[in-house]
């Protein structure tokens, strides 16, 4: 098997801040959008909590052509206006709900299941600040859960969305505050977060100051107006012309 490739998952490039040496970047100048498999889509973390807990069950479900509603307090939208605004099959749909449904009942997951979910993935590390920042992105009206449809829209954004729509989710989860800007000290907390969860996997192995220079010299790149906050604008617009982060972007769903 092969080592497995480093990341901090941040859309910021390699987690030590090392600038893409030969052979780390495509021949061609331009990046190509990474096509996800179905091998690619089983590697995210909160398709395998939603999988695994499916397979027991599989051959006991009474129907295979629809979603089961009926004991779930919160119901989710039909089948065919999901898979109109995921790109997800029918049959993906099916099999995340009926995961979604065996491991949270209620129709509703909490923020507290992200912690546990990240916990086991990355059991040597301190996942807690990673979900709690996560499970704030997928929680569109900021209540305390997420409904099955936010959370399979923005796994179907994560995992095949085009670059723009990515750019636009992880720019979400860096504005902590969701006041529409960020902040050196937002993107540095996210940062801080992913090296506790995973930094110690890294090879070479992680310095302490990494993350902080790694998000001063991408602050200063995505700043371009020099006003201390980056909007929308700046940071897609940032992201698309570095290679080095759009690179990053083809390794961001191992830390989802």
């Amino acid at each position: 098997r092969e080592p497995r490739k480093v990341t901090d998952g941040s859309l910021l490039g390699d987690a030590n801040g090392l600038e893409p040496g030969p052979g780390r970047v495509k021949d061609s100048g331009k990046w190509q959008k990474p096509r996800f498999s179905r091998k690619a889509l089983m590697k995210c973390c909160l398709v395998k909590w939603i999988i695994a807990s499916t397979q027991p069950q599989d051959k006991g479900e009474s129907s295979d052509s629809d979603l089961e509603l009926s004991t779930v307090r919160h119901q989710p939208e039909g089948l065919d206006q999901l898979q109109a605004q995921t790109k997800f099959t029918k049959k993906e749909l099916q099999s995340l709900y009926r995961g979604f449904k065996n491991e949270c009942p209620s129709g509703l997951v909490d923020e507290e299941t992200f912690k546990s979910i990240y916990s086991q993935f990355f059991p040597q590390g301190d996942a807690t600040t990673y979900a709690h920042f996560l499970f704030n992105a997928f929680d569109k009206d900021r209540n305390g859960s997420i409904r099955f449809e936010d959370f399979v829209i923005g796994l179907s954004v994560l995992l095949r969305g085009s670059v723009t729509e990515k750019l636009n989710w992880a720019f979400n989860l860096y504005d902590i505050n969701k006041d529409g800007y960020i902040t050196k000290e937002e993107m540095l907390a996210i940062m801080k977060s992913i090296y506790d969860m995973m930094g110690r996997y890294t090879y070479p192995c992680v310095r302490d100051e990494a993350p902080s220079e790694h998000v001063d010299k991408f602050f200063q790149k995505m700043d371009r107006n020099r006003d201390g906050v980056v909007t929308i604008e700046e940071f897609i617009e940032t992201c698309q012309k570095d290679e080095n982060i759009m690179n990053s972007m083809q390794l961001f769903e191992n830390v989802i």
